[in-house]
């Protein structure tokens, strides 16, 4: 973990809502795995108090790229950095996805904003693993493809590809991949990770889950972010156990 004062880069606008930010941090960017998150202190002073948690969405030599939304005053202050501002980053966070082992494909679902972290996974991933793309949304306006490959999409209203869920959309699709081993990678609203969840494990996929969750300290201090074992005996922290468990870790 590197507390690093970064150098705002820039800031490009990806839809109506989500921003793609890129900033020099040489540091957290040698040590980054995809999966992992950082932790931003958006603004100069005490307000907003607390650090907000963002995915690493890419690693490009020494900048890192993060994919955000803007839902309240944390991220209207981040979308309006200019370049050559310093940000407060700490990170990298967290574990990160276990790319290494024994699958043909790697199969990545997401909805919504869970696209955030697949950019730097797919590139981290081995040369002769296959990739193919889940993702989801409410609507066409909310699907976020960015730096995904070969990418199935599911909307609730119909109004780009598949009419419905994504977990419903990988269900079907999965029967074109059933001679290969796959081993599933996740991000996205609880909804779908439990039910991915479900899935996987009736199944028997090999499926890890990236969990959100509000994480002030993100390296386990304030304990403010429990995640119930699947044995239902201990509880485990999604900054510092997670935010990647395998699916029949937790009980979601």
């Amino acid at each position: 973990m590197i507390n690093e004062f970064s150098v705002f880069r820039s800031i490009d606008k990806i839809n109506d809502s989500t921003h793609l930010i890129k900033v020099y941090s040489p540091s957290i960017a040698a040590s980054a795995k995809p999966g992992q998150f950082c932790n931003i202190k958006v603004s100069d002073n005490n307000f907003p108090l607390l650090r907000r948690p963002f995915s690493i969405c890419d690693v490009n030599g020494d900048e890192i790229h993060f994919l955000f939304d803007i839902h309240g005053e944390g991220t209207r202050l981040l979308c309006n950095k200019k370049n050559g501002d310093t940000l407060d980053i700490l990170g990298p966070l967290g574990s990160g996805f276990k790319i290494e082992g024994d699958y043909d494909t790697a199969v990545i679902v997401a909805g919504g904003l869970g696209s955030a972290p697949f950019p730097f996974l797919i590139k981290k991933l081995p040369a002769n693993k296959k990739i193919v793309s889940f993702v989801g949304g409410r609507s066409k306006d909310l699907v976020l493809t960015y730096g995904l490959k070969n990418v199935f999409t599911a909307t609730d209203d119909g109004s780009d590809g598949f009419n419905g869920t994504v977990v419903e959309l990988l269900k079907m699709e999965l029967e074109n991949f059933s001679k290969n081993k796959i081993r599933i990678f996740s991000c996205g609203p609880n909804p779908m990770l439990k039910a991915l969840q479900l899935f996987s494990i009736q199944n028997n996929y090999d499926c890890q889950l990236s969990l959100e969750s509000a994480m002030a300290c993100g390296f386990g201090i304030c304990q403010g972010c429990p995640v119930e074992s699947a044995d239902g005996e201990s509880y485990l922290l999604v900054c510092k156990d997670g935010p990647i468990f395998n699916a029949d870790q937790v009980k979601l």
